[in-house]
């Protein structure tokens, strides 16, 4: 692989040749930390590493528990969200049967001559649950 360093002004450029191995090794710590090849590459030469502030290997085993809590929370609260979205569903059917419904109910009120209810909050919660 070739690498080539240009300067952000000037016409000079640096030309190096990387092995096999060290791409592969740039690529993994690309991978493993989101980032592009290039900016390991920038951080690699600038020297911008940060230090670990604890034990790097204790800082994993946190990582690794916080890690099993989260799937274990994301099990527990699995089928409630499920739940809760076929109850939403369900409102959201209620809703609309009940618009049809009010419709119904102010045609047979203008054709038996009756003033016509408008409710307005009830308007509101029909198209809250239509969301």
């Amino acid at each position: 692989m070739k690498l080539i360093i240009k300067p952000e002004k000037g016409f000079g450029k640096i030309e190096v040749e990387l092995s096999a191995e060290v791409w592969s090794e740039i690529e993994g710590l690309s991978e493993r930390y989101g980032v592009r090849p290039e900016r390991v590459i920038e951080i690699a030469l600038s020297g911008e590493f940060k230090e670990p502030k604890g034990d790097l290997e204790e800082l994993e085993k946190k990582v690794m528990e916080l890690e099993k809590k989260v799937w274990e929370l994301e099990k527990e609260y699995a089928s409630l969200r499920f739940k809760a979205y076929g109850l939403s569903e369900d409102n959201k059917i209620l809703a609309i049967e009940l618009s049809g419904l009010i419709a119904e109910n102010n045609q047979l009120r203008r054709f038996l001559r009756l003033p016509l209810r408008r409710d307005p909050e009830l308007r509101k919660l029909i198209s809250y649950y239509m969301k």
